[in-house]
Order: C-alpha cells, then sequence, then structure tokens
C-alpha cells in the first residue's frame, strides 16, 4: 500500500532512508522547520536552512520518486529568544512562493512560556496575512494537556482562523478529542517514548474513527524509525480494519489537507 508521511525530518536521515521508504511505499513527505538538536545563533543561519528545506532535499526524494514537501518557521524550542524568532519570521516571506511549501509549520510550544506564545501569534498573524496553512507542535509529555489547551486558545481568539486550514500535531489519547472537537485536522507521531506507538494509534483510530486525523513518524535527531507509518499500516490489517479506512488515514487525509495549499498544484500521479 502507498502511504505519505506528513511529518518527517529528513535533514536528520541518511540517504539510505529514503531508499527504505520507496521500497516500503512512500510516495510523499512533508518536512517541518525544526529545531537542529542545538539552539541556533543567527538568522543567517536559518536562511541557510531553509534553502536546504527547499532546494536541497526536494532534490535527495525525487532520486527515490519521493515527492518532497515543507513547511516553514522558527522552531518552539529556539522561540524563546523573541528577537531572534522575529528576525526569523521576517525571512518566512521570502520563501513561501517556492513550489513545495505547504505553510507555517510547526509552530506551537514547548514548555508553555509567554514568550513561546508570543511568537506563536506572530507566525499565526505571519499565516493569516498570506493565507498560509499551518502545522502545530504540541509539547511533549508532561506538558501536553496544557499546552494543547493553550494552543486551541489563542487559535480561537483569532477569529481569522479556519480550522479546517491548521493541523494539530503529536496529539495523544487525552488530547485527540481537544483537535478534533474544535474542527482541526490533527496527526499521530509514531514516536517510541514520548509521544504514540503503532498500537496506541491504532487504539486512538478505533477511539475517534478515521476522519480529519493522519499518523506520521517524525524521523528526527531522536530515536525514531523512519518506517512507522508502514508499521501502522501493518496493525491496522493486524486488526481487521479495512483497506479503504487504512488508506484514508495514511494516504488521502494528508493529501486532502495539503491540497488546501497556495502552492498547491496536483502532481499526475503520486502513486507512478
Amino acid at each position: 500500500m502507498n502511504y505519505i508521511d506528513p511529518h518527517i525530518h529528513m535533514i536528520s536521515r541518511t540517504t539510505d532512508d529514503y531508499q527504505r521508504m520507496a521500497y516500503a511505499g512512500c510516495a510523499a513527505i512533508s518536512e517541518p522547520a525544526f529545531w537542529a538538536g542545538f539552539d541556533r545563533g543567527t538568522a543567517a543561519g536559518f536562511h541557510d536552512y531553509f534553502r536546504h528545506l527547499t532546494e536541497v532535499e526536494p532534490k535527495r526524494a525525487a532520486q527515490f520518486h519521493i515527492r518532497h514537501y515543507s513547511w516553514l518557521c522558527i522552531n518552539a524550542k529556539e522561540a524563546e529568544n523573541v528577537s531572534l524568532s522575529r528576525e526569523v519570521i521576517a525571512l518566512i516571506p521570502e520563501f513561501l512562493k517556492k513550489p513545495n511549501v505547504l505553510g507555517i509549520g510547526e509552530i506551537g510550544l514547548n514548555k508553555n512560556t509567554v514568550n513561546e506564545a508570543t511568537i506563536f501569534q506572530e507566525h499565526m498573524d505571519l499565516a493569516m496575512k498570506t493565507n498560509e496553512l499551518i502545522l502545530i507542535h504540541t509539547p511533549h509529555l508532561e506538558d501536553k494537556f496544557k499546552g494543547t489547551r493553550m494552543i486551541v486558545d489563542m487559535l480561537k481568539a483569532d477569529r481569522r482562523i479556519k480550522p479546517e486550514r491548521v493541523c494539530i500535531d503529536h496529539v495523544e489519547e487525552h488530547t485527540v478529542k481537544l483537535a478534533l472537537d474544535n474542527g482541526f485536522w490533527c496527526g499521530m507521531t509514531l514516536y517510541p517514548t514520548t509521544k504514540c506507538t503503532p498500537a496506541r494509534a491504532c487504539d486512538i483510530i478505533e477511539m475517534v474513527g478515521t476522519d480529519r486525523i493522519m499518523a506520521n513518524s517524525a524521523g528526527d535527531w531522536g530515536k525514531s524509525d523512519p518506517l512507522a507509518v508502514p508499521e501502522l499500516i501493518q496493525e491496522m490489517k493486524r486488526r481487521g480494519h479495512a483497506e479503504a479506512e487504512i488508506r484514508k488515514v495514511v494516504y488521502e487525509n494528508p493529501l486532502a489537507f495539503w491540497r488546501q495549499a497556495n502552492n498547491w498544484q496536483e502532481p499526475r500521479s503520486l502513486e507512478a
């Protein structure tokens, strides 16, 4: 079965991972801007990073017939530095017309601080002024519910926000309904320690259904598996889910969300 991984940080993966993903049926991915494993000190560093996301990774993915899309922001970990964050946000419009850019993301909260919330709202403002989709990072572990609640409240307070153009990522059992009940899309991250396992993700699907929900691997600097989405496919098959239900979660839903992007041009086929 072909699938889409809508949130994977390929800058942290080897080219061999692209090959393995292609063999497993990966048709397309999207790569949100995120933390580099250390706090960057200058806006120039982010400018080079945005070039990597919009110029280098699409070519690397294309070697294996995988379509690469990206999202742009300064991530929540580095958003504590407000002055640097504002310099980086000022760079983003230069890249928004790049053909593989889907929108602003992954923005959100890390430790639920005032500075993080300030920069989250400034990203939101840019997204509204440029009519971009938004991809949201929610905090890890004990900060998750509070942070998700804060994010939803900030989104709902801005009347310009259309929930159907926002995806709240890294949802778990205690936050998935907070996203879905307020009209947002949501993503489950199949990450071995701080997020979901394939089995837990399957439990969540059985709890809330298949509407406006997708799954991703994150595949970042930590212990992670770029083939986690195929593992979810196998778990859903093992439990007897219909192929149409599985395909909706791992292929049709991310594609439906992406199709709202300003730069979207329907490919002849993602599965060619």
